[in-house]
């Protein structure tokens, strides 16, 4: 016989007097229970995956007008009359890499709000919390962003004119897609000569596919209505749009500072009356 036998014996002897202390019906619940609790920790397990699948298939919204922040390349189709018109991404400081970072809002001195980054969804949030907590000191804001989020960038829009804030776009600094929505709110609005400001169209970031012709149509018309109420209600010709309307997404149109003129998207240091 095995030395281990005695030992074996033993542990099982000691494991049925245990066991007899206690009602077959009570091992018998202890034992569902334990199963019970097992099956929900498995399911529970299950639904978060298929949770997180569910969130980052979504992106940042079902149905959510956005561009994916980039740094595209300058639109070429100008007519043949016309003067060549220098790339503007040539003075621009930050690469694409630091541009596609969630927007930041940084105090400067003399009354300056420094915003960077893309307008991602919950920039705008994340602005109204600066400004009830320090709007009291902020009079400028500066931009350096290529856009993102329609919806933030027209609520920081909103944001600005409610504060009657001045907005700049400063040498080496960026402002496209939804950016330029936001420098039209500017009570004063003044970009310098090496910066840039471009235009191109928006998509829906849920998938395309998911919606029938009609839907895509309804969608893009009621966008491009919005955007021009809100240009026009900021005092800048909403004709501004139609170079946005015309340009592809992987691209930007470069404004000239005499379309920025022309369209009143900067002006004059004489401020607009709060709207």
């Amino acid at each position: 016989m095995s030395p281990i036998e005695p030992t074996m014996r033993r542990k099982r002897g000691f494991l049925m007097r245990y066991l007899a202390r206690f009602d077959d019906g009570d091992i018998a619940r202890s034992v569902f229970y334990g199963l019970l609790a097992g099956a929900v920790a498995v399911i529970g397990l299950d639904l978060k995956t298929l949770y997180d699948d569910q969130q980052l298939g979504r992106g940042n919204g079902s149905g959510a007008v956005y561009v994916e922040p980039a740094l595209p390349a300058a639109l070429r189709t100008a007519a043949p009359e016309q003067p060549y018109r220098p790339d503007p991404r040539q003075h621009i400081t930050l690469d694409g890499e630091a541009l596609r970072q969630p927007m930041q809002f940084e105090l400067l001195a003399d009354g300056v709000m420094r915003a960077q980054g893309a307008i991602d969804v919950g920039a705008a949030r994340r602005f109204a919390a600066e400004l009830e907590q320090r709007g009291e000191y902020v009079r400028t804001l500066t931009l350096n962003s290529n856009g993102g989020s329609l919806e933030d960038a027209l609520s920081m829009a909103r944001l600005v004119r409610q504060h009657g804030l001045a907005v700049t776009i400063e040498d080496g600094a960026l402002c496209a897609s939804s950016c330029p929505l936001v420098l039209a709110a500017g009570t004063t609005r003044n970009v310098s000569a090496n910066a840039a400001v471009g235009l191109h169209q928006f998509y829906a970031a849920s998938d395309i596919r998911d919606l029938d012709p009609a839907q895509a149509m309804s969608a893009a018309q009621a966008t491009t209505a919005r955007v021009s109420r809100h240009l026009s209600e900021m005092g800048v010709d909403p004709a501004l749009w139609l170079h946005a309307l015309d340009t592809p997404p992987q691209n930007l149109y470069y404004l000239s500072r005499e379309e920025m003129e022309a369209y009143r998207l900067i002006h004059s240091e004489q401020k607009l009356a709060r709207r």
